[in-house]
């Protein structure tokens, strides 16, 4: 998927920060489903769909709905007529939302290689580039979140466990001890109990 935005640049939402090497296009992009939101925060129509838009998203990632986040990632495509529209609206949506800077020739070049001829579109795409919908608008407001699982399944994805390396090797090194550790408790149980009784016939004795 990196390949698409290879040479460019991506912003992140409310942030400064730009998202333009090969790494962390890759770690943005990679093994996820890629939502491409074609849109303007003054479309009538975009205004109606971009709440429901948002709360899509918003069940699939933020971590109030889900235990983690689904594999999925949105680039906002903009129509704004100015970056202050731009700017504005994106401030209404989640903060995981990466945008195209506005006014980057890229958008068109975007918009003819979909051949996104109005707003709203949503072109979904595997991590590969390959087109999943060529827009899903009408899928979203209709399925809502469920749909994700076809896209997800279409896409392929790899599940990945994204536990943080250090607490994979502490799971794991639980995971091995563990059993070792539990067997121990209880040779040392049994010999307790044999220890009491033995104690306990001694006396009786």
């Amino acid at each position: 998927m990196a390949a698409l935005f290879t040479g460019k640049i991506l912003k992140a939402n409310r942030e400064k920060d730009e998202v333009e090497t090969e790494r962390e296009l890759g770690w943005a992009l990679e093994n996820k489903v890629l939502l491409l939101y074609f849109g303007s925060g003054q479309c009538p129509r975009c205004r109606e769909f971009s709440p429901l838009l948002k709360e899509f998203f918003l069940r699939l990632t933020d971590e109030f709905y889900v235990e983690r986040a689904s594999q999925l990632v949105l680039v906002y495509v903009s129509r704004d007529e100015t970056e202050e529209q731009q700017s504005a609206f994106l401030r209404t949506m989640p903060k995981r939302w990466l945008a195209v800077p506005f006014g980057d020739t890229f958008t068109r070049e975007l918009e003819l290689r979909f051949a996104v001829s109005e707003v709203p579109a949503v072109v979904v795409l595997k991590p590969n580039g390959d087109v999943i919908v060529g827009n899903a608008v009408e899928e979203i407001r209709r399925v809502g979140p469920a749909c994700f699982r076809n896209w997800q399944e279409a896409a392929e994805l790899v599940d990945r466990n994204f536990l943080l390396a250090e607490d994979f090797d502490n799971w794991s090194r639980r995971s091995v001890t563990d059993p070792i550790r539990r067997l121990k408790y209880k040779l040392d149980k049994k010999t307790e109990v044999k220890n009491e009784e033995r104690e306990e016939e001694g006396e009786e004795s």
